[in-house]
């Protein structure tokens, strides 16, 4: 493996692993935000504050879901480096942009194929 796919891995892997915690860290407030409302005798529908946490649990469960989708996106990526297949676009064949890849390490196309779907 190059300087550069090692880069690129080491990049990958920082991502997965901040990535990682932040799934921690919000499964571990929504396991809160359960208990503290199983344990109260709210009724979201009737309480004043049962649509906040309604709408609490469900932002958070969208964060989360959203997270665990960067997540896949990144072991993904991550496989495409091993394959030697990381930077090349999935459509066309053609190399992804280092912008592209900057801001979206996991794209798996370049910016035309992608406006294209």
């Amino acid at each position: 493996m190059d300087t550069e796919h090692t880069a690129i891995r080491a990049d990958l892997l920082r991502r997965r692993a901040e990535t990682t915690a932040e799934i921690t860290a919000l499964e571990a407030d929504l396991r809160s935000l359960f208990e503290a409302s199983r344990s109260s005798n709210a009724d979201d529908e009737h309480d004043p504050e049962g649509s906040t946490i309604a709408f609490e649990r469900a932002q958070l469960s969208a964060v989360l879901d959203a997270a665990r989708r960067r997540l896949a996106e990144l072991d993904e990526a991550l496989n495409r480096v091993a394959a030697g297949g990381y930077g090349v676009c999935e459509r066309c064949s053609r190399p992804i942009p280092a912008e592209r890849l900057a801001a979206r390490p996991s794209a798996r196309t370049c910016v035309a194929c992608a406006s294209h779907r």
